[in-house]
């Protein structure tokens, strides 16, 4: 498929920031699954962008702003063209010893402990483990079956929770959006020795692309000699060409789209569009 997206960022402050401090992973990743074609970033007011690439090689636009400002503006637009899975299926029967595979050469092991907004509690593994009723003996048939457990106890609710909330807060509620049905898969998996990481990007659900739409959030699940492999808890499906993918890393706080800080005693306010739509042609 070929996707334009649109992700506009707007911060406005009650006061003005004296100065600010920003970094964007806006940028669409180019991989097997995706390349992307093209890439504009837009500052208003204009600042001078730096890029550099995290610690899971998301690329972060990193700007300041030394003067003050009633309002921020971040635009990033996209041009990317997805492409399906040709690896075939996932690999049956790859038990947990699989991973102690010393010809292995990905470094999963971030991706199987605790982390900032993935947490471990005797709750998170007693559930997982009543949910396979068995030792793990396929990978990706465990992950299954935890992502849909996630996606079948869960109701969707965009009130119910907020960017801080980590697995447990999350699982005890069991509402929430994508970051939290993602979150709390990935504890699940984790409990069990499953490496398991956070996706960012967007889906596109065949839209026109002029409505706002929001930023999404998966799982993807490691699995030896056959790389990570991509499910979504949200809409219980695997990922496939509708997905557009931004960033990787162990939970919400490793990938925002969007951080920063500012200095000045205003509050500010922060509104998101995000627009969709497929194109016949790429312009780049």
């Amino acid at each position: 498929m070929l996707l334009r997206v649109r992700h506009l960022t707007r911060f406005t402050y009650e006061g003005e920031a004296l100065e600010s401090y920003n970094d964007a992973r806006l940028r669409p990743v180019s991989d097997p699954l995706q390349r992307c074609a093209s890439y504009r970033l837009r500052t208003s007011p204009e600042a001078e962008i730096k890029t550099h690439y995290d610690f899971y090689q998301n690329q972060v636009d990193h700007f300041e702003l030394h003067t003050p400002h009633d309002h921020l503006e971040i635009e990033a637009v996209s041009e990317v063209e997805t492409r399906p899975d040709k690896r075939g299926p996932a690999p049956a029967g790859l038990a947990l010893d699989s991973l102690n595979d010393p010809t292995i050469k990905e470094p999963y092991f971030d991706f199987i402990v605790e982390s900032k907004f993935v947490t471990q509690n005797v709750s998170i593994w007693r559930e997982a483990v009543d949910t396979l009723g068995a030792p793990v003996t396929d990978l990706w048939a465990a992950a299954l079956r935890l992502g849909e457990h996630v996606h079948d106890g869960f109701s969707y609710d965009p009130d119910w929770t907020h960017v801080h909330t980590d697995a447990a807060a999350a699982l005890k509620d069991r509402r929430g959006v994508c970051q939290d049905y993602a979150h709390v898969m990935i504890a699940f998996c984790r409990s069990q020795g499953i490496p398991a990481r956070y996706v960012s990007g967007y889906f596109f659900n065949g839209k026109t692309g002029d409505e706002n739409e929001a930023s999404h959030a998966w799982v993807e699940v490691f699995l030896p000699h056959y790389g990570w492999k991509a499910w979504d808890p949200t809409h219980r499906r695997e990922a496939d060409p509708r997905y557009v993918k931004l960033a990787i890393g162990r939970d919400y706080g490793d990938i925002r789209p969007v951080s920063g800080t500012y200095r000045g005693r205003s509050t500010r306010h922060m509104d998101v569009v995000v627009q969709i739509r497929e194109l016949d042609t790429l312009s780049a």
